[in-house]
């Protein structure tokens, strides 16, 4: 199977907050939003994220372990419009040795949002990139 496209659907009793909170904080853009069910994208098509309330049999996400990787070309100032907008980072900005700067935050569900810009990885781990 060859996959035309690929997103993630949280089930979530959070459906507002959620849709506000990526709207506000991550310039995401409605693509549908029926009250139950919410289709998030950012900078395109290409990158989306689906909300939607359970149905019937249907369980509540477990967002413990579970993180959103977003790439941004400047952390810096990302980390500081967000800081300022009174969101609190759940690991601090920094560089990390495999090859990025950044940091961490939770959606209002409790998803971990890692927020980086790529890096030169260190010797150690260039070994590890495929062409």
């Amino acid at each position: 199977m060859i996959p035309q496209a690929l997103s993630t659907c949280i089930t979530t009793t959070k459906i507002e907050q959620t849709r506000d909170f990526y709207v506000r904080h991550f310039a995401a853009r409605i693509a549908f939003d029926c009250g139950w069910y919410i289709n998030l994208e950012f900078g395109g098509k290409s990158a989306s994220l689906q909300f939607m309330q359970p149905q019937p049999g249907q369980p509540l996400c477990n967002p413990a372990g579970l993180t959103f990787n977003f790439c941004v070309a400047d952390v810096d100032a990302q980390f500081q419009t967000l800081s300022t907008a009174g969101l609190a980072a759940t690991m601090p900005l920094e560089d990390h040795p495999w090859g990025d700067r950044g940091f961490a935050l939770q959606d209002p569900n409790g998803i971990t949002l890692y927020i980086y810009s790529e890096r030169e990885p260190s010797a150690e781990f260039k070994p590890f990139y495929q062409p």
